[in-house]
This record gives structure tokens, sequence and C-alpha cells, in this order.
């Protein structure tokens, strides 16, 4: 009930005008916020580069409402991608299409993401297309085939809670598209996701496997920038041990898939997987429109909700 009260939050209005208000809020949300500027994120990324560690850069937004805002958030991930080149960070990009215009004409986000991803193939650099909710998820596959098909440097999300992920991963790994698997983060009725957690964890596991095994068999890339056909993004200790059995039990280098995780979560982990050899990148959000995103990661773990109640509340 409290991980639905906390993504029904993050979409509305009035909680976003006065939970931002609130100092404790902004404070909490630096935890999982490289800064607003561009200039942080590099840093931030730097400075996880400096402990063997890579990172996605992420400039904060979503559903936008005209098609400036859109056009600027595209500017923003060009200055992006320049910044990254320009100091030799170690480091690619994720967006949101609904950040891009997907709400509000589709020719029109597939235009505006070209402009990202065109850039980024001529930086020798690769472009994320982040998954949002389901309402979105069949023109986001569509998009993100369109553009791999041009440009070949752009990948997706799966989201393991919903039922549909394992004939979407497999058509996708199958075109060579590179995937990044999550548990999923956005509140889905029982008739499209699953409801219990265990089911969660072990569609999960099923079909991390089913993409290591696609990814050791995947065409390498020219570009070390370039990440491996398989990204798995969880903080979960029990998917990481199930990953490095499976890759282990069936000779998988670990070239062949990489570890993702969120900037300001189990840092201490983070550090220890890349310690081991393994590759960690860490998904570094930037930018002013931290809330929607903020709400989420509380949404995700009780220990953050309650430090935020408590800070709230306390005298």
């Amino acid at each position: 009930m409290l991980q639905r009260t906390f993504l029904a939050l993050s979409r509305a209005g009035w909680a976003q005008d006065l939970i931002t208000q609130m100092p404790v809020s902004r404070q909490m949300a630096r935890r999982f916020v490289s800064g607003e500027t561009i200039g942080a994120a590099i840093a931030a990324a730097r400075a996880l580069n400096a402990k063997g560690l890579l990172a996605t850069l992420d400039f904060l937004g979503e559903s936008v409402t005209n098609e400036a805002e859109a056009r600027r958030a595209a500017d923003e991930y060009l200055r992006a991608l320049d910044e990254i080149a320009a100091g030799g960070v170690r480091a690619n990009v994720s967006l949101k299409l609904t950040q891009f215009g997907l709400d509000l004409d589709y020719d029109f986000c597939l235009q505006n993401v070209r402009r990202v991803a065109t850039h980024a193939r001529s930086c020798g650099n690769f472009v994320r297309v982040d998954m949002e909710g389901t309402l979105h998820t069949d023109r986001t596959l569509a998009l993100v085939r369109a553009l791999h098909s041009e440009c070949g440097n752009i990948g997706a999300v799966i989201q393991a809670y919903l039922y549909r992920s394992e004939a979407d991963l497999l058509a996708l790994a199958d075109a060579g598209i590179r995937i990044r698997l999550c548990k999923g983060a956005y509140q889905e009725p029982p008739d499209k996701a699953y409801p219990n957690k265990a089911d969660v964890d072990a569609n999960y596991i099923k079909l991390a496997q089913l993409l290591l095994d696609r990814s050791a068999n995947a065409e390498r890339s020219d570009d070390g920038r370039i990440p491996p056909l398989a990204a798995l993004a969880t903080h979960d200790e029990k998917m990481i041990a199930a990953a490095q059995a499976y890759a282990e039990a069936h000779h998988i280098p670990h070239d062949r898939f990489e570890f993702q995780m969120l900037y300001g979560v189990r840092r201490e982990l983070q550090e220890r997987l890349a310690a081991k050899g393994y590759a960690v990148r860490i998904y570094v959000p930037y930018g002013t429109h931290w809330y929607p995103y903020f709400m989420r990661r509380l949404a995700e773990r009780p220990a953050n909700v309650w430090f935020f109640v408590r800070s709230t509340f306390a005298k």
C-alpha cells in the first residue's frame, strides 16, 4: 500500500507543489540526483570512473506538454554527449520518450530522438531509451526498432514485472538490440504485471538467463564504450548472485554483460562488484525536474520512506 501511495504521488501535481518546497525533500533528493547541471553530472561520472565504475547520464524530465520543451531536452542531451566526449568520461546517456514528445506526436518524438542518436553515433557513444508505463510500451519499442535499424547505437529497457516481457526481450535480443533488464518501477494493473514480488523475482532470473545466453553469442562491438547486449539493473543481491552463478556455469565472460545500479543506492555493493572484475554502470540523473524520479525511489525502498517521514515531522 505504501509503495502504491508514493507511485500515485509521483503523478500528482498538488503533491509535487507541496513536497518540492520541503527542505528535507530537496536534501534527500540530492542522495539520488547528482545535481541540477550537466557540470554536476559530469563531475559525478568522473568520480565514479575513478572508482572503476561506468555511468549513464539522465537529464531528468518526462511528460512534456509542448514541442519547445521537448526540443530543449534534446539540445541538453547533445550538450551532454559533447561534454562526455570532451572530458573523456566513460559514460553514455539514457532518456525518456515522454520528455522527447511521445505524448504529443510519435513522428515528432522520433525526429527528436534521432538527433540525439545520430550525434551519439558521431561521438562513438550509445543511447538507452528508458521504459515508462505500459501506455507507452508499444510505441517505445517501435521507436527503438526504427532507430536501431538506422543508427545501431540505441538500446531499450525491459521490465521483468510485465507478463509480455519475455516475448519482447527475445524479439529485441534476436534483432541485436541492447537491453537493460530491470524489475519495473511503475504502478501497473494485475492483468499486465505480476502483483507478487516472488513472481517478479522469478521472472527476472528467467529473463536474465535468456539475456545472458544471447549476449554471450552476440557480435562484439568495435567500440569499447558501447555496452554489451545484456545490462542487468538490480540492487537485489539474490538477483545478482543468480546472474553470477549462471554466467560462471555457462562460461560467459564478464565483458559480455554489465550490472547497472542507481546513483546513491548500494554504493558499497557497486564498488565490491567492480573490484571483482564486473562491469558496473551507474545511472546518474541530473536536472531540476527531480520530483517524479525521487518519489519512485521512495516507493522502491521502505527505508527511504521512513527516513523521509521522520525527517519531515521531526520537531
